[in-house]
Order: structure tokens, then C-alpha cells, then sequence
């Protein structure tokens, strides 16, 4: 079956299917953050509805039809495509009382007419937008960050009256779609302008016995309408995912939940594999997992938590930051810079990750940020021999950061670093046997 063939009738049953059902549908795009907060946003709404969102990444011409089907991708297996797409027939031949009476999806675009695309399976009553950035993630397709921010507002302007938004202050670019709608607008972040709005986070600590102070979470608190809520966040650190929990509170205000409803669904939230998800490595050191993928901007707030959270020494390990086109050079550099500010040892992997390690490590008088020292930055060409080069450098008591683009498979440097290799299956972020194989 071609792909065009395939593509065409999931797009054609997912319509029928949205038309028979009419679930609320709850869309969700940006640059920055989507999986996370489309998963905090099921763990807020999944207390008051029958939900479903992807279980996978599936926010393509692909994904998202077979999120709202609830069938699995069947790779290449014509025969068990057959058999899911029965299923999905059946269901909107004979009426299925099981069908969720909402949808939470996730909208990625890579290139211009994508989220026309998306939207013609599917138009939601409650959009939410995350951070774009000045550098986005998939920028490679298009001319300038505007140009993505005006892709991703397709899904703003598709809202009808009586359907919610939901923005980033804290993104003026995202903030600005407030006018490109007539919905109920609320916006969330640490800006003092948002409806919703961070005033607290810090992370938590445990004292381990041989490693010392490990994190164990994150306390925040959130305010609106003149209320403060406390929140509690296990497993997950770091500024991103604090946002996520801000938008998914958002999204159930606008739903008409109460923020004390909103703080105990959220403690059901649990961050998706490789996205700065803590992993107990070998000889007592702590691995801050951010392995999905990387854009500048979030690559950048995963240094910010290596600073933040504790560690005898900070590791960075970076990888390439892929699909940036004409802002690969400057984007690498800016990490470089960064980098140098919040690690005491750096490891970059492929080739355009060289210039993070040439910008760290190479002195230049005319800025005033940090540089390490050469003996303290190592290079490699892929991911393999950077884990077992790391392996062998590893102190007990380490904080070890690793990140980069899902093509430079960084997990395998997580997965050779862990301390529970058996754990990988669940832990690590492209486990699959198809991913595998690769």
C-alpha cells in the first residue's frame, strides 16, 4: 500500500469518524514542548472525560488521523493494516459507546499548507500554542520564525467563538495569536501579564546515601484569578515541563475546572521517555535524559536545569541540532556559549555539533561568557562511541545532561550509561524493534 494511498483513506475515515462521534477536540501546537503538554493536558482533562491522546508522537498526516481511529501505525504489513482499518469502518458503521467524548492532538507542521492539512481532518474547540522561539525546531521549510508562527496561527484562526485559546506569554510571537481569534483567550507562563501565571518553582532533592543531593521532582505555584495553588511534580524537572503543567491548567480552566481539581490531576502526570526525564546511571551519577529531540530554545532550558539541579560536576552531552537550514551555524554557536556557562565537561556528537564544541572551548576576548578548557571537551562522530567513551569517564556524584536530535539516536548514550540497562525498554525514548533496527 503507497503511502498517498494510505494517507488518503485515514484521512477520509478520520472525517467520518469526527462527524459520526463530535468529541471535543483540544489541539495542540508550537515549537517547543507539544508532547509534554499534550500528555499533562490528558493527565488534567482525563478525570472529567473519556479521553484519548497518541500514545507515540503521532502528529502527521499519518498520526494524527490514526490517533482519532485509535488504531496502531502497521509499519508495513498490508494484512494488519487491513484488519485496522476494518475496525475503524466498523466503528462508524455500527455506533461504539466507548468512543472517548474527547480527543487531545497533537498539530506539527514542517512545512507550509501542513496544518491547513491537519485541520481539514480535524478542527479543535480549545487550541493550545507553546513557545515557537526566535530558532524553531522544523525551521528548515521555512523562510524565518514568523513564517512558522503564521503556520501554527492556521490553528488559532480555525477556532470559532465559543471555543478557547490557550498561549504562551511568555513567547511574544505566541501571545500576539490572542488577536487572530474571536475564542476566549487565556494565557499562561511566568510573565507578570498572564491570566495564569508561575510564581514559584524550584526543584526537590533527596539526599542519597553515596551520591549525595539527587532531584526527586519539582514544587511550583500557579495563580489565578487572585488564587495560588501549590502543585507537585514527580519525575520531571526543569522549566519545560513546568510550563506544560501551566498550559494544561490553563486548558482546564478554560473547560471549566476549579484549580484544586486541576492540582490533583496533575499529579498524574508523567513526562514521556527522553524528555528531561531523571535516569539513575552507573557509579552513583544522575542522568537528566532529554534525548527526544532538540531545537535551540530547548536545548537551551536543558542547560538552564543543568544548572539547577544538583551535581558534584556538571556533564553536557550534546548532539546535533537538525532541520535548522541557514540557522544550524548560529543557532550551534549560541548553545556553544551557553554550554561553556553551565558544564564543567562537554561531549558533542556529529558534525555540526563540532561548532558548539569550537565555540565553548576556544578563547575569544571580545565576550565576556565562560570558555572551557580543551582537555575538558571531547568530540565524536556518532552516539555509540561517545557512551562508551563516557562510560569510562563517568565520577560518581555526576549530573550528566545528554541531548540532541532524534537522528543522532542520543538514547544509546543513555542506554549505555544507565544503571539498569534491563530498565531501557521502558525508560528510554525509541525502544521499538522498527527504531531498533535503525
Amino acid at each position: 500500500m503507497s503511502k498517498k494511498l494510505l494517507q488518503f483513506i485515514l484521512a477520509f475515515l478520520a472525517r467520518r469518524t469526527v462527524a459520526k462521534y463530535n468529541p471535543l477536540i483540544i489541539g495542540v501546537t508550537g515549537s517547543v514542548g507539544k508532547t509534554s503538554t499534550r500528555l499533562a493536558i490528558a493527565a488534567v482533562l482525563g478525570g472529567r472525560y473519556r479521553l484519548r491522546t497518541a500514545g507515540k508522537n503521532y502528529n502527521n498526516e499519518i498520526g494524527l488521523p490514526l490517533t482519532i481511529l485509535g488504531i496502531p501505525h502497521c509499519g508495513r504489513n498490508v494484512f494488519r493494516w487491513i484488519v485496522a482499518l476494518a475496525a475503524a469502518i466498523r466503528r462508524i458503521i455500527r455506533r461504539d459507546a466507548d468512543f472517548p467524548d474527547a480527543l487531545v492532538l497533537e498539530y506539527g507542521v514542517d512545512r507550509p499548507g501542513d496544518m491547513r492539512y491537519l485541520l481539514s481532518i480535524a478542527r479543535p474547540r480549545v487550541g493550545v500554542v507553546t513557545a515557537i522561539g526566535s530558532i524553531p525546531v522544523h525551521v528548515e521549510f521555512f523562510s524565518d520564525a514568523d513564517a512558522v508562527a503564521a503556520e501554527k496561527a492556521e490553528l488559532v484562526r480555525a477556532l470559532d467563538g465559543d471555543g478557547a485559546v490557550i498561549l504562551d506569554m511568555d513567547d511574544a510571537r505566541v501571545a500576539s495569536l490572542r488577536d487572530a481569534t474571536d475564542a476566549r483567550a487565556i494565557t499562561y507562563g511566568f510573565d507578570k501579564r498572564a491570566d495564569l501565571r508561575i510564581v514559584h518553582c524550584a526543584p526537590r532533592v533527596v539526599r542519597h546515601p553515596a551520591a549525595g543531593d539527587v532531584p526527586d521532582g519539582i514544587s511550583m505555584k500557579i495563580q489565578y484569578g487572585g488564587a495560588v495553588l501549590p502543585v507537585r511534580l514527580d519525575s520531571c524537572f526543569g522549566f519545560p515541563h513546568v510550563i506544560s503543567a501551566a498550559a494544561a491548567a490553563a486548558t482546564g480552566i478554560a473547560l471549566g475546572m476549579n484549580l484544586v481539581e486541576i492540582g490533583a490531576c496533575l499529579r498524574n502526570y508523567i513526562p514521556p521517555p527522553g524528555r528531561l526525564r531523571i535516569i539513575e546511571g552507573v557509579r552513583h551519577s544522575v542522568i537528566l535524559d532529554d534525548t527526544y529531540n532538540a531545537a535551540p530554545e530547548s536545548v537551551q532550558a536543558a542547560l538552564d536545569t543543568l544548572v539547577l539541579l544538583p551535581g558534584k560536576r556538571k556533564v553536557a552531552v550534546l548532539g546535533d541540532m537538525r532541520e535548522l537550514g541557514r540557522f544550524s551555524a548560529p543557532a550551534h554557536r549560541a548553545v556553544g556559549r551557553r554550554a561553556a556557562e553551565c558544564a564543567d565537561v562537554l561531549l558533542i556528537v556529529g558534525a555540526e555539533a563540532r561548532i558548539i564544541a569550537n565555540e565553548a572551548a576556544i578563547p575569544d576576548v571580545s565576550r565576556k561568557s565562560s570558555v572551557l578548557p580543551p582537555e575538558r571537551v571531547f568530540k565524536f562522530d556518532d552516539a555509540l562511541s561517545a557512551g562508551k567513551a563516557l562510560r569510562r569517564m563517568i565520577q560518581k556524584g555526576d549530573l550528566i545532561l545528554v541531548k540532541g536530535s532524534q537522528a543522532m539516536r542520543m538514547e544509546r548514550i543513555v542506554e549505555e550509561i544507565m544503571a539498569h540497562r534491563e530498565d531501557a525498554g521502558e525508560l528510554l525514548v525509541r525502544q521499538d524493534p522498527e527504531w531498533k533496527r535503525k
